[in-house]
C-alpha cells in the first residue's frame, strides 16, 4: 500500500521566506525542508564550517606536512565506490598539487573485500609506502592498522562511517562520526573527508611558508569531484554538504571540471552546462561504480585523475561499457528475486532476505534497493562468496538504522556475522552460507522489535498541490538546477487530474496527457505499464522534456491511485 502524504508547512514560515525575496513556490518547498531563513540558502564558500573544528584535521595536516618536507612515500588505499574513486582522486590532486610524492591502491572486492585489511596492507607494503591514507575506508580496519604499524608503516585514516565499539590505532583518525568529533556536519562523505583535510594541510603548509605565492593551489577546482562523489554516496545534504555540491555545479556548468568529470558527461550523453544533482546520482555516478562493480576501481580512478582528454574519453566509453553489461546482470537478478516473490505478500513480516547461487556479488546492493522499493521493506540479498561464505548487501528504509539492526543481531547471535559495517541506509556483511535461514530469522526478529508498524506503509511525501500559473518551463527548469538529494528531496506535489488520453512506451513506461481545468500537460510514468482510471490523483515531479530541439513541461510520475 502506498499512500500520499502533503507535508506541513508553517504558514508563517512560508510568508517570511517570500517576504525575504523567495517565489512563494520555493518558499513553500523550502520551508518543508526546515529552512528558516533565506540566508540558509546561501551557498558560498564563505559558508562552509571551518576545517579546524574537524577533529583529527589538524593533525593530520602535520602528519602530510611533515611527509611531504621529508619526501615520505605516501600510498592512499581507497574504496570501490563513486565516493571512494573521488575521495582517491581528491587526494592524489591535492596532495600531488602540495609537493607530495603519492600513489594510489585500490583493491579488487571480490579478491581483497572492503577496508584496509592486513591482506590490502601486505599488497601495500610491495609499494615500500612511508604513509599510508586510507579514503571512505578505515575505521574499522583495526586489523589493518595494526599489521601496518607492525612493518613500520604509518596509517592516516580519512572516514566518514560509523565506527565500531574499537577504533583502529592509527597514527590521525578524521572522521566527524569518531567519538568526541563536535564537527556540526556528520553528513560529510569520504571524498568530504578528504577535501577538509586537504583545506587543512594547506593552512599548514601556508604557516610553515611552503608556497612561494603563500596561498598554494585552488583547492576550489577540486569541487566538481567532491560534488559527484557526495551526491553518489547519498549522504543526506545538510547545508555544509548543499554548500559543497552547488559549488561543484556551478564549475562543471561553467565548464571548469577536470576531463574525467567531462568525459563521463559525454558518456553519459548529458550537457554539463545544465549539470544537475540528477545527472550526478544517475548519469555519471552509475557509470564510476560500475568499475567497482564489475571489475576493478582502478579504471574509474584513473579517468578521474588524468589529465589527458583523448584518455578519459577512451575510459568513459569503457566505464560506460560495464554500466551496460551491470545493468543487463541486474535485469536478470532482478527477475529471479521478483519470480522469487511473486506470490509474495508483506503482510506482518517485516524485513526481506534474499540468496541465489548465481547472483553476482557487485550488483546485490542495487537488486536490494530495487526489491526495497517494490515492498517497501529492508531488504539484503547475498551473492556467494569465498570459502563457503554469503556476501550481503542491504538497503533499509526511513524508521530502521540498517547498521545498528546488524549490530544488535551481532549481540543477540555471537558468530553469526562474521563481518558487517555501513550506514543507516545502506550497509553489508558476510555470513556463512549454512547460516543463511538463521541469520533470516534473527534479522526478521531484530527488525519486528525496531521498527514502527507504521513506518512499512510505503509514504510519499509531497508538497501538494501546484497552481497551474507555476506548471511552467521557467519553474521546471529553476526546480532541476537547485540542489537535491537525500534528506534534501526534490519537491514532489500531488493533485488530481483527468486523463484524456494514455499509451505504453516500449511495453514499459506509461505516457499520458493530463488535465487540469483548461490546463494540459504531458506525463510519464516510467516502468509502470498498467493502464490508469479516467481520473487520478497523482504525485508527480515537475520536469522538462527535450525533443528535437524543443523544450517543454512534463510531469514525472511517481504515484497515482483513482482519486
Amino acid at each position: 500500500m502506498t499512500r500520499i502524504e502533503p507535508r506541513k508547512i508553517d504558514a508563517n514560515l512560508v510568508r517570511r521566506l517570500a517576504d525575504e525575496g523567495l517565489h512563494p513556490a520555493l518558499a513553500r518547498i523550502y520551508a518543508a525542508r526546515g529552512i528558516r531563513r533565506a540566508s540558509d540558502l546561501d551557498d558560498t564558500l564563505a559558508g562552509l564550517i571551518a576545517p579546524d573544528r574537524l577533529t583529527g584535521a589538524a593533525e593530520a595536516a602535520v602528519l602530510l606536512a611533515d611527509a611531504i618536507e621529508a619526501d615520505a612515500r605516501m600510498l592512499i588505499v581507497a574504496d570501490y565506490d563513486c565516493d571512494g574513486a573521488t575521495a582517491c582522486a581528491v587526494g592524489i590532486r591535492g596532495l600531488r598539487a602540495m609537493g607530495a610524492t603519492v600513489d594510489y591502491l585500490v583493491p579488487n572486492r571480490f579478491e581483497y573485500g572492503y577496508g584496509l585489511t592486513p591482506a590490502i596492507v601486505e599488497l601495500a607494503a610491495e609499494r615500500a609506502p612511508e604513509l599510508i591514507i586510507t579514503v571512505d575506508n578505515g575505521i574499522a580496519s583495526v586489523e589493518g592498522v595494526a599489521a601496518a604499524q607492525m612493518l613500520g608503516i604509518s596509517t592516516l585514516v580519512t572516514d566518514h562511517h560509523l565506527p565500531g565499539d574499537t577504533l583502529p590505532e592509527a597514527d590521525v583518525i578524521v572522521n566527524p562520526n569518531q567519538p568526541g568529533c563536535d564537527f556540526p556536519s556528520k553528513a560529510l562523505a569520504g571524498v568530504g573527508v578528504m577535501f577538509y583535510t586537504l583545506l587543512a594541510l594547506r593552512a599548514e603548509l601556508r604557516e610553515r611558508g611552503a608556497f612561494a605565492d603563500g596561498k598554494g593551489p585552488n583547492l576550489a577546482n577540486l569541487l566538481d569531484l567532491v560534488a559527484l562523489g557526495t551526491v553518489a554516496d547519498v549522504v543526506p545534504l545538510d547545508h555544509n554538504n548543499r554548500i559543497l555540491v552547488s559549488q561543484g555545479l556551478a564549475r562543471m556548468r561553467a565548464g571548469r571540471m577536470c576531463p574525467g568529470i567531462q568525459a563521463l558527461f559525454a558518456a553519459a550523453g548529458r550537457d554539463p552546462s545544465r549539470a544537475s544533482t540528477f545527472d550526478m546520482g544517475f548519469g555519471l555516478g552509475p557509470r564510476l561504480n560500475a568499475a567497482g562493480r564489475l571489475a576493478d576501481m582502478h579504471l574509474g580512478i584513473e579517468c578521474l585523475v588524468t589529465d589527458d582528454m583523448g584518455r578519459a574519453l577512451n575510459i568513459a566509453q569503457e566505464l560506460d561499457r560495464l554500466n551496460r553489461e551491470r545493468r543487463a546482470i541486474e535485469a536478470d537478478m532482478q527477475a529471479d528475486a521478483l519470480m522469487t516473490l511473486d506470490a509474495f505478500e508483506p503482510g506482518e513480516q517485516s524485513s526481506i532476505c534474499l540468496f541465489e547461487a548465481d547472483w553476482h556479488q557487485g550488483v546485490i546492493g542495487i537488486v536490494a534497493g530495487r526489491i526495497k522499493e517494490r515492498f517497501h521493506r529492508p531488504v539484503i540479498a547475498f551473492a556467494p562468496g569465498d570459502d563457503g561464505q554469503l556476501k550481503g548487501s542491504g538497503r533499509s528504509i526511513a524508521g530502521l538504522h540498517l547498521r545498528d539492526a546488524l549490530d544488535l543481531v551481532s549481540k543477540q547471535a555471537p558468530g553469526l556475522i562474521l563481518k558487517f559495517g555501513g550506514h543507516a541506509m545502506a550497509a553489508g556483511l558476510t555470513i556463512m552460507a549454512e547460516d543463511f535461514e538463521r541469520f533470516r530469522a534473527t534479522f526478521e526478529a531484530v527488525v519486528t522489535a525496531l521498527i514502527d508498524p507504521a513506518a512499512l506503509t510505503r509514504r510519499i511525501e509531497t508538497d501538494g498541490a501546484l497552481e497551474s500559473g507555476y506548471m511552467t518551463l521557467e519553474m521546471a527548469r529553476q526546480l532541476e538546477g537547485a540542489i537535491w538529494g537525500q534528506g534534501f528531496p526534490a519537491p514532489v506535489f500531488d493533485d488530481v487530474f483527468t486523463v484524456d488520453n494514455q499509451r505504453l512506451l516500449k511495453e514499459r513506461h506509461l505516457k499520458l496527457a493530463l488535465r487540469k481545468g483548461n490546463a494540459r500537460f504531458e506525463a510519464i510514468f516510467f516502468n509502470h505499464p498498467e493502464p490508469a482510471p479516467a481520473t487520478v490523483r497523482a504525485a508527480y515531479r515537475l520536469a522538462v522534456n527535450e525533443y528535437n530541439g524543443v523544450s517543454s513541461v512534463q510531469l514525472m510520475l511517481e504515484h497515482f491511485e483513482p482519486a
